[in-house]
Formats: structure tokens, sequence, C-alpha cells
């Protein structure tokens, strides 16, 4: 489980220019990579839609030991509607605490020392204001369960994740592959999860040999397998293997193949020329 590794959340977004302004701008992050498709995903990545759309990599470093963002756009489609999935991306960092004021960004106190912004679209960030480690500051992605005991067995006997904490009263479970890696937060939200229509999806990499064993596994014990294991291609770039799984409360979970995936994901120094 060691090998396995955090990779990023995937966010439809509605308005890419003001998008890739709050990233860039506000939370001090960057273009990784953009890539522009002319038909749907066959994994169904930029969700239920067959048109032309594009995928933006962003975050604070390489895609080898940062947890990044990923935002997909789907071309003609001006919004979506948000639901009670996705809870929160908490990172930390002064620097974009201190951006958000200066461009008027609104930001909200949010506990101790931590301050809450959304980006366009609404998704919400919780920054942590301490200045920016050296390391990836992104910690956690918190997203919301119906069922608290049951996410934790999934996400830890069947996904093979470790349990960091738990917090009876927060009614919150940490769960990561690794001390250094960025974590998952589930949060009981005490009722059916909504996914709306902006519904995200959260990424892992593994050795190519255990996508199958996942994929088994899951099946093993009767959990949904949204896309079976298939091969993506990327023009001009690696082809990386897939499996798409849901959890109990249908998170949409990415399982990809890391040796193709690091070949796929190295940073292009023309990324920000081509998403402009």
């Amino acid at each position: 489980m060691a090998l396995r590794r955090a990779l990023h959340f995937v966010f439809k977004v509605g308005d890419r220019l003001r998008t890739a302004a709050f990233y860039r701008e506000v939370l001090g992050m960057k273009i990784l990579r953009h890539e522009e498709f002319e038909e749907g995903c066959k994994a169904a990545c930029n969700g239920p839609y067959d048109g032309r759309w594009s995928k933006t990599m962003v975050g604070y470093g390489a895609e080898d030991d940062h947890f990044v963002a990923e935002l997909t756009y789907n071309y003609g489609v001006g919004g979506y509607r948000l639901g009670s999935d996705f809870l929160g991306l908490t990172l930390q960092s002064s620097q974009a605490v201190s951006n958000a004021r200066k461009l008027g960004w609104p930001l909200a106190e949010a506990g101790e020392g931590t301050y809450l912004l959304e980006a366009p679209g609404g998704y919400k960030f919780y920054l942590v204001d301490k200045e920016q480690p050296a390391t990836d500051p992104v910690q956690k992605v918190t997203l919301g369960v119906s069922d608290l005991q049951r996410s934790t067995r999934y996400w830890s006997a069947v996904l093979g994740m470790k349990v960091y904490e738990r917090n009876e009263d927060r009614k919150t479970v940490l769960l990561g592959y690794s001390d250094c890696q960025c974590k998952l937060e589930l949060q009981d939200i005490g009722g059916a999860v909504d996914h709306g229509t902006a519904f995200g999806r959260i990424a892992f990499s593994c050795p190519r040999e255990q996508l199958p064993e996942i994929e088994a596994l899951v099946k093993k014990e009767s959990w949904r397998i949204l896309t079976p294991l298939v091969s993506l291609d990327t023009p001009g770039k690696a082809t990386v293997e897939v499996v798409i799984l849901a959890d109990p409360d249908d998170h949409e979970i990415c399982f990809v193949g890391d040796e193709a995936f690091r070949e796929l994901s190295k940073v292009d120094p023309n990324g920000d020329t081509l998403l402009d």
C-alpha cells in the first residue's frame, strides 16, 4: 500500500478564465499541463458529456510529489450545481491568505488561524494561515458521507488506506496512504449525499500490476465498478490504464497505473501558454 499515492481531485468548472485566475493569483499555484480533447472520455473523466472539453492540471509543484487539482471544462457548459459530496480542500499558505486580501477575494474565519474562501463555482477551500511549507501545502480533501463507519471500512479494508485520526465530535475520520501525502477526510453529514451535477472524482496511483487486483477485490466485495480496467489515450503523450470505482456514497475514485502516469504527468513548460 505504501506504493499507492494520492494524485488529484477533479473539479468541473464553468468559468475557465476566472477559475484560472483564482488558482494562479489567489492560491499561487502553477499550471502544470493543459490538454484539449475533441470528444468525451472513455472513463467519463469530464462527466457525462460527449463533446469537446479540456483538462488543466494546477498545483504547487510537479505531480510526482504534490496533490493537485484537475480542472475539467466542457465547452458550452457554463456552470454546475454543487451537492453535499465535496466539503473542501485544506491547504497551508499564509501567502494565499495575503493574496486573497489584496485581490478582494472574500475570506471568512473558519477556526483558529484558518480561513474559508470559495473558488469560482462555489468550491470551498480552507486556508491555514501559516508559512507555506517546502513540501506539498495541500493537507486534505474532505468528502461528505452518510455512514461514517461503513465508509471508513470501505476505504481502509477494501482500498487499503490507513486510519490516521478519528474525531467523534466532528464526526470525521482521516485516512491516507502515507504520512507525507495529502489525506482523505470523511465527514458524516447525517443523511444521503447529494452529488449535484458538479460531482468530482478523486484519483490515486498504484503500480500497474495492482490494477486488476483492486478491480477483483472490489468485485468480490460487491461494490460498484463504474469503468472496468481500460486504457486512456492522450494525443502525443503516454497511454495510461485506469479503473474507476464508486464508494458506498457513490464518490468516484480513479486508480491509475503509476508507471505510465508519471510519464503522462510530466510538467509541460508550455502549460500556461496552452491554457491562455
